[in-house]
Formats: structure tokens, C-alpha cells, sequence
């Protein structure tokens, strides 16, 4: 079994949209995977989303049981936070939720890039 938390724009879990920055995202869809299967999925809200402390949502991710963080974008600062804390950074993520999870179970993701914000 493997959760996989994905960063989301609204809270329709597998058919949320992906949010481009994982920080300011208001939701996170957990998804459970059992080999190449979707099992179950939840809805968190994003308690940080405004405040976006540096360091704070790798914690926060960790915290929901997550092994893998997917999200459109992510600093490379929190690239390093997530992959010292174990968990494995997918960025470059769109579509849906559902989408995206596919993808990365497929082995179609696209690793850690950065993404270049200036907020």
C-alpha cells in the first residue's frame, strides 16, 4: 500500500484539479494504492495555505501517512525538506487528481523539477 498526497484546487478528491503550488494549495487528496489500483482517497483542507511557512507542509504531508507528495509546482527547497523526510517529490503534475496518481503509478510522472515562483 502506498498514499500518495496530492496538492488540489478544490475538494472533489480524485476529480479536483491539481494545484500548480503545493504550499497555497487549500486541499491535499490522499490516495491509496494497492499496486496499480486506486483504493480509497480523502479530503484534508490545507491549514498553512495562507501562511506558507517555509518547512511547515513537508511536516504536514509526513503527518498524513504520505509517501509521495505530486503537485504542479515546488521550490527546490522543499524538493530537499520532502526527500529528507523520505518522501518522494513528483512535480510537473496537471489535470485532475485521479489523472495524475495514474500517471505516476504508470510510471508516466515526472520527477522533481522546480518551479520558478516569485511569491
Amino acid at each position: 500500500m502506498k498514499k500518495i498526497a496530492v496538492s488540489a484546487d478544490t475538494g472533489e478528491g480524485l476529480k479536483s484539479p491539481v494545484s500548480q503550488h503545493f504550499g497555497r494549495c487549500p486541499y491535499y487528496v490522499v490516495v491509496e494504492v494497492e499496486g496499480d489500483k486506486i483504493v480509497a482517497n480523502t479530503v484534508h483542507k490545507n491549514p498553512y495555505a495562507g501562511s506558507h511557512r517555509s518547512g511547515v507542509m513537508p511536516e504536514f504531508i509526513r503527518s498524513l501517512g504520505a509517501d509521495v507528495i505530486i503537485s504542479g509546482g515546488m521550490g527546490p527547497r522543499a524538493i530537499g525538506f520532502f526527500q529528507q523526510l523520505g518522501i518522494e517529490p513528483q512535480t510537473g503534475a496537471t489535470g485532475t487528481v485521479e489523472e495524475a496518481v495514474k500517471r505516476y503509478i504508470a510510471g508516466e510522472a515526472g520527477g522533481a523539477s522546480p518551479c520558478g515562483h516569485s511569491r
